[in-house]
């Protein structure tokens, strides 16, 4: 048996704090006057333990898994839709595809459990723990050991592209019935009411919301003996896929890169991450607020603010995509914008 997912997260080295400030303020510009964008120059140079950092082979690391919930219709649309959406990733196809190329990100397609057998593919990542999940509905949707194994998978891969020399990662996910199973993860390791966790997904009506909610009230009595230990909660209703991330996450950490989050299921798999190591939070910068209603309130239970907001709701790491370009950015002030002293321009009186 695989022993449990162990994390080993440092708290950020905050010794260059003021003389990043320092550099960040003294920049051609009124105090503050580039907004986010000089916290995250702040954070990024902090991360890296640099006055001059930099965005290094950025990747995206998209991880695909079915939930055996799926087939009680938790979801608008079939679970055959989560291989053909792999089948789309690598024919170049889907948004993410569009979106990172734009921005000159890697992307790397993981199958962390498709209820699918692709056999050996070029551009896929096989990381498979089953074909799917178990249904919460009946019991457990993974057992410890699979748990482990989805998460040390992604802990892998992580410390593979950092030996590559990337040092800033975004995560997306494909999963037909995800949203109910980061739903059902919120609610235990927030306490946020089940109704307020819980939202459309792909498109619910006001019929297929009801029935959702109602099938995820079903998953909470089939487990009268919860508690809120993250792997615990992670094992009984989570995805290979949310696993994956998850340990990815606490990897990324451990190896000290800047960790972009996506949307409301990959934060659902930090606040896994976050619960067993909290200092996780200090690498992560949060890509945009999603329009999935619970998206608003993970963000404001882990006190984070996004760079974006646009109405997302799609996954695959595409709100990951359209920010990294803006850690480029942020990267620039610091390493390319004069100061007062070397531009000869007088400061504020």
């Amino acid at each position: 048996m695989s022993p449990p997912f162990v994390a080993s997260v440092r708290p950020l080295d905050r010794t260059l704090q003021p003389t990043l400030q320092r550099a960040i303020d003294t920049k051609t510009k009124p105090l503050g006057a580039l907004g986010l964008l000089e916290g995250l120059a702040l954070q990024l140079g902090l991360v890296q333990g640099t006055l001059s950092p930099r965005v290094e082979n950025a990747h995206i690391l998209v991880c695909a898994g079915d939930h055996g919930a799926a087939r009680h219709g938790i979801s608008a649309y079939p679970q055959d839709v989560t291989w053909q959406m792999v089948e789309n990733f690598l024919a170049g196809g889907a948004a993410i595809n569009v979106l990172a190329r734009q921005a000159a990100i890697s992307l790397v397609v993981a199958d962390a459990g498709v209820h699918h057998e692709f056999g050996p593919r070029a551009g896929l990542l096989d990381a498979k723990v089953a074909l799917g999940t178990a249904s919460y509905l009946e019991g457990a949707a993974m057992t410890a050991e699979q748990c482990a194994h989805a998460m040390e998978h992604g802990r892998a891969v992580v410390r593979c592209l950092r030996a590559q020399g990337c040092n800033v990662i975004g995560f997306g996910e494909m999963g037909i019935g995800n949203t109910a199973s980061a739903s059902l993860l919120m609610h235990c390791l927030t306490g946020v009411p089940l109704e307020r966790c819980t939202g459309r997904g792909t498109g619910l009506d006001d019929a297929g919301l009801r029935r959702k909610l109602e099938l995820l009230d079903r998953a909470l009595a089939a487990w009268p003996e919860r508690n809120a230990q993250p792997l615990d909660v992670l094992a009984r209703f989570g995805g290979f896929e949310i696993a994956m991330l998850s340990g990815a996450m606490l990897a990324a950490a451990e190896e000290r890169m800047t960790i972009v989050v996506d949307g409301f299921i990959v934060t659902s798999a930090l606040l896994v991450a976050h619960a067993l190591a909290p200092a996780t939070l200090e690498y992560c910068v949060f890509a945009h607020r999603s329009q999935e209603q619970g998206h608003r309130l993970q963000l404001e239970f882990l006190k984070a603010r996004p760079l974006l907001d646009m109405d997302l709701r799609l996954g695959e790491g595409t709100g990951a995509a359209l920010a990294i370009p803006f850690l480029r950015s942020a990267c620039a002030i610091l390493n390319e914008m004069a100061s007062f002293d070397s531009a000869g321009v007088s400061e504020k009186s």
